[in-house]
C-alpha cells in the first residue's frame, strides 16, 4: 500500500509546489494512516490543515480505499 501512496502523493506534490509547499511521506500505519510531514510553504500556512482534509485525504482515499485518514506529524 505505502507504493500506491507514495505515487498518489507524487501528483498530489506538483500541485503544491506550485504554491511554494511540499509534504513528505513520514509512515502509512497498519490501520492505514497516512502520516505526513508538512514543508515549505505547506509547514507554517492556517489552512494547511483544511488542505491535508479536503484534498491530500479525499485524493488518496479515492485512489488507494485502504487509506482511513490524513494526518500531519
Amino acid at each position: 500500500m505505502r507504493e500506491k501512496v507514495e505515487e498518489v502523493l507524487g501528483e498530489i506534490r506538483k500541485a503544491l509546489v506550485a504554491d511554494g509547499g511540499d509534504l513528505e511521506l513520514i509512515d502509512v500505519t497498519d490501520a492505514g494512516v497516512v502520516q505526513v510531514k508538512l514543508k515549505g510553504a505547506c509547514a507554517g500556512c492556517p489552512g494547511a490543515q483544511m488542505t491535508l482534509k479536503f484534498h491530500v485525504e479525499r485524493i488518496l482515499k479515492e485512489h488507494v480505499p485502504e487509506v482511513t485518514a490524513v494526518e500531519a506529524v
